[in-house]
């Protein structure tokens, strides 16, 4: 009888626990490219509206120019998000401001260019958290070094809220070797495929976080995931329902286009 009585308080223990954790879980608030539901991605007016919205961390993407400069855009063109054509690697610094970044979404934004990474640093770096992202690094060589050296430059190098991620493994091992006081995010984007023991074994030695598309993730992946002492963010999300859901599920960031969801 005694063991039964220790066996239903450990299980009420823990029942109740598992409640508790769950009301009061609040994963990381994070704007998709700023809050690109609603202004142009990736654009000063577009940080600036998720700092409006309370969002602890703006998600962004770099690339490089011709002449060395990280600036803050998702494609490796300009095609898409500005008023000019051409790939990225193409321009120097100047010939890529010559071009408008945000009447693609509404004319009122016709004044946006495409920033460089080291103006929304200083622009933002006592305000809000980073989630910065290499897009296809293996484009530009010594990326990784640059970006190493803007965090530095800036004294960002032990920040609490410089998070650096990739799809690109091999460029955030690099990266880890250069700044390991940052955490690292790897981005899984495999639909249908779950997340092998041995990849996050291989992850856990170099990074903080995995990062997948949100129709990878269920509660299985979340607990495998948190079980090699791996936190994970869970995007692009976009309405009210999955926000929910995830928050059920435990992540510990949901990255969305909407602020609003997320509260």
């Amino acid at each position: 009888m005694l063991k039964f009585i220790w066996y239903l308080k450990t299980f009420a223990s823990s029942f109740f626990n598992n409640i508790t954790d769950i009301k009061g879980h609040f994963p990381i608030k994070v704007g998709h490219r700023g809050a690109a539901g609603l202004s142009p991605e990736n654009t000063f007016a577009s940080f600036d509206k998720a700092m409006e919205h309370g969002m602890e961390y703006i998600e962004l993407d770099i690339h490089m120019t011709k002449d060395g400069h990280l600036v803050v855009i998702h494609d490796d063109t300009i095609n898409r998000t500005t008023n000019g054509k051409g790939r990225i690697r193409d321009f120097t610094i100047k010939e890529l401001t010559t071009y408008e970044a945000g009447s693609w979404f509404h004319t009122d934004y016709c004044t946006e260019r495409v920033p460089t990474l080291n103006e929304v640093l200083n622009r933002y770096h006592e305000k809000i958290g980073f989630l910065i992202e290499l897009k296809k690094p293996s484009l530009y060589p010594g990326m990784e070094e640059k970006l190493a050296e803007e965090l530095v430059a800036l004294h960002l190098t032990d920040s609490q809220k410089i998070i650096v991620q990739s799809f690109d493994r091999n460029s955030m091992k690099k990266f880890h070797t250069l700044l390991p006081n940052i955490p690292i995010g790897v981005l899984l984007k495999n639909r249908g495929i779950g997340i092998s023991t041995n990849t996050l074994l291989d992850i856990s030695k170099y990074a903080s976080y995995v990062n997948p598309k949100k129709t990878m993730v269920n509660r299985r992946i979340v607990k495998k995931i948190h079980s090699f002492g791996l936190k994970t963010m869970v995007w692009t999300v976009r309405s009210k329902k999955e926000a929910e859901k995830f928050k059920r599920l435990g992540v510990d960031g949901i990255i969305s286009d909407f602020p609003s969801l997320l509260h």
